[in-house]
């Protein structure tokens, strides 16, 4: 299936029940708590990247430059909230992506963005937009295996979506990855420039013309995570730490794997 032709299919993907649950509860309470309603988003990769969508559309004069869920909020009404909410929790039996354990796949995107905030502010670079790419890196992962699943099933045989090699897997047998489709779902979206880069090259942060150093933390922040998935020996992990994009942004393994989101609390988004 070529890109355009995915990107143009009519997907809905699913949020996080539990998310959608809270949410709506919040958003019923007069006045709601703001802070509370920008962390249940900020737990899941759908209504963040919805929410990203809707504050850097035209309408709003700011395309480009909304880069997280609190920034969204702060150019959304609450109207424009409740609405997004809604149309989740429509859908909210929508629970299964063909081929894909969706609370791993959660679980696994949270600890990503956590990472990448961490990550991020040991290398001086935007920790919100960091966090926001972290979390929907993978989405791109989610709309290839609602578009294409029998394409999809076949290839998890060979190699799981949360594999290390995966994107990989997938260019050699589509000519495009998960980061390739994240990223150009990210710009028909109207994300950051810096955003969209990070999310295409985050495979291969040396791939851009233009090298973007946030494409290098989520590199790193998806190996790691993904490693901890695979749950790597100590051999393991330094065969696979990919120090090219660690030596450029002065992280070693050591100090990699010293970000540990496991023991992250929730406050933290």
């Amino acid at each position: 299936m070529e890109l355009s032709v995915l990107l143009d299919a009519p997907i809905v993907l699913p949020s996080i029940p539990k998310v959608i649950a809270l949410l709506s509860s919040e958003l019923r309470r007069e006045p709601p708590d703001l802070r509370q309603v920008t962390q249940l988003i900020s737990a899941d990769p759908v209504l963040t990247a919805a929410v990203l969508r809707a504050a850097n559309a035209p309408r709003f004069q700011m395309e480009g430059k909304v880069h997280s869920a609190a920034e969204a909020l702060a150019v959304l009404d609450l109207a424009d909230i409740r609405q997004m909410a809604g149309a989740a929790a429509a859908s909210v039996s929508l629970r299964s992506v063909p081929g894909m354990q969706l609370p791993q796949f959660w679980n696994y995107s949270l600890n990503v963005a956590r990472l990448s905030r961490s990550l991020a502010g040991i290398t001086r670079q935007n920790p919100g937009a960091a966090f926001t790419c972290g979390l929907i890196h993978g989405v791109g992962e989610l709309l290839m295996h609602a578009a294409m699943p029998a394409e999809m099933s076949e290839l998890n045989r060979e190699c799981g979506p949360l594999d290390l090699r995966r994107a990989r897997a997938e260019a050699q047998r589509l000519g495009y990855s998960y980061a390739q489709v994240s990223g150009a779902y990210a710009r028909r979206c109207l994300f950051p420039q810096s955003i969209i880069d990070a999310l295409e090259h985050q495979d291969a942060p040396f791939s851009n013309d233009v090298y973007e150093p946030l494409a290098g933390v989520i590199h790193l922040a998806t190996w790691r995570a993904r490693a901890m998935e695979a749950r790597l020996d100590a051999r393991e992990l330094a065969v696979t730490f990919p120090g090219a994009v660690g030596e450029v942004l002065d992280l070693d393994i050591d100090l990699v794997l010293q970000q540990d989101p496991i023991d992250w609390s929730n406050s933290q988004h």
